[in-house]
């Protein structure tokens, strides 16, 4: 059985709408099992990426903590944060938030710069990145010159470079055709197989639910099923 490497406790989260507070999580509890595949599901307003979000470090809970290794993250400096997001987190996003004027090799060698690789690891590590997702003989292309799906796979090296404890997937493959998006989620896996990382994404497309390791179906703020 893999351990547990991410908690939520009881988290909340509220936001003021016209002088109230809604509650766009209202106490979530759940754990991250490492080296697995973890799907959040859900419509949209749901508040699987205002969950995401927390767990990535890039919100705070109104209520409630976030423990990575048994640790709080929640109770963290912002300079512990921002480390903890360079060195142990990384991020796909559904925009996939490429910079454009940069190649697919440097969009992943910058995110290494920013970790404290030095120059030849970054150069071999970049191209190792996209080699694994398929992208060697256009690691020189900028993100215009690529596909959408091809974009996606760049964002995706991105985030898997520098080695993180945890990749958080924001619906990656909201905007990609089926037979793209599971070429995507064919990627997620092997990179658990082969470079042991541990992968949260979510979606709200059913199916995918068959390939995830566990999968937690959120509504109106709170878990209504897992499996």
């Amino acid at each position: 059985m893999s351990r547990t490497i991410m908690e939520a406790l009881d988290i909340k989260r509220a936001f003021p709408v016209g002088g109230q507070s809604f509650y766009a999580l209202k106490g979530i509890s759940m754990s991250i099992a490492e080296n697995q595949l973890t799907i959040l599901k859900g419509r949209s307003g749901s508040g699987k990426t205002t969950l995401m979000n927390i767990l990535g470090a890039l919100d705070y809970p109104s209520e409630g903590d976030v423990l990575v290794d048994g640790a709080s993250i929640v109770n963290m400096s912002e300079s512990k944060r921002d480390k903890l997001r360079r060195t142990d987190i990384g991020f796909v996003f559904q925009s996939v938030a490429l910079v454009g004027i940069m190649t697919a090799y440097e969009n992943v060698e910058f995110i290494l710069r920013l970790s404290g690789y030095n120059a030849k690891e970054r150069k071999a590590r970049a191209e190792a990145c996209l080699e694994m997702v398929g992208l060697g003989p256009r690691m020189h292309h900028l993100p215009p010159q690529l596909s959408g799906g091809e974009q996606q796979r760049v964002a995706i090296a991105r985030a898997i470079a520098h080695r993180p404890k945890i990749i958080f997937a924001d619906e990656p493959t909201a905007e990609l055709d089926t037979n793209t998006g599971l070429q995507v989620v064919k990627i997620f896996k092997d990179l658990i197989e082969n470079e042991g990382a541990t992968i949260v994404m979510t979606t709200h497309d059913s199916g995918l639910m068959d390939i995830a390791d566990k999968v937690y179906e959120l509504a109106d703020g709170e878990i209504i099923n897992e499996s």
